[in-house]
């Protein structure tokens, strides 16, 4: 399976270094030229490759690190997003008259199987290590799609974190997101599972 984060500020690149600590490859893409993002990749290791947007954009699996109100344009730069995994890691306290920002993004990307990932920490803490004290840092997952929730929770396994499925956007995954200018309760909770 191939990788690419789309969104390389402080989010994509927490992202990034999680992906280096492992030792797996990862494209990574911005609205920059591939160039202008080299200084940044190469100071996080080899594994980091700067990609343009559309060839990012052919991973099997995209991360979506770009500001909330960029996600349409990134929408836009792939004609079919059928079959793609989607990990929506975006944010906002945009009033969206009650609508899950995440099915905001998945309306904008059909075909995608999207699920909302690593949106619940803040930079800093997405890039330390997150093995700590016998435990593991905590990635929440929500999806309509049940596959594609196992595929990203092997990956979140993969780069040492402990999935937690909250179940449907609609449902659980309102906990991860705003609503009425107000940040979702597990929002910027820091939480550990220990290890058995």
């Amino acid at each position: 399976m191939t990788y690419a984060i789309i969104g390389f500020g402080a989010i994509g690149q927490a992202l990034a270094r999680m992906f280096a600590r492992k030792n797996i490859d990862v494209a990574v893409a911005s609205r920059h030229p591939p160039e202008a993002l080299a200084p940044q990749a190469n100071a996080i290791g080899p594994t980091i490759v700067p990609r343009t947007l559309k060839d990012a954009l052919e991973a099997d699996l995209v991360m979506l690190a770009v500001p909330f109100g960029q996600h349409q344009q990134v929408a836009n730069a792939r004609a079919s997003w059928k079959g793609k995994i989607v990990i929506d890691v975006t944010n906002t306290l945009d009033d969206l008259g009650d609508v899950p920002s995440s099915s905001v993004v998945a309306q904008a990307l059909p075909g995608a199987q999207l699920v909302k990932a690593f949106n619940h920490l803040a930079a800093r803490v997405l890039a330390e290590d997150p093995a700590i004290n016998g435990g593991r840092r905590v990635v929440f997952l929500s999806s309509d799609d049940e596959g594609a929730t196992a595929t990203v929770a092997a990956l979140v396994e993969r780069l040492g974190y402990a999935p937690v499925n909250l179940g449907r956007i609609a449902e659980g995954g309102q906990l991860v997101q705003a609503r009425n200018g107000v940040w979702g309760p597990l929002i910027f909770q820091d939480l550990f599972k220990k290890t058995s």
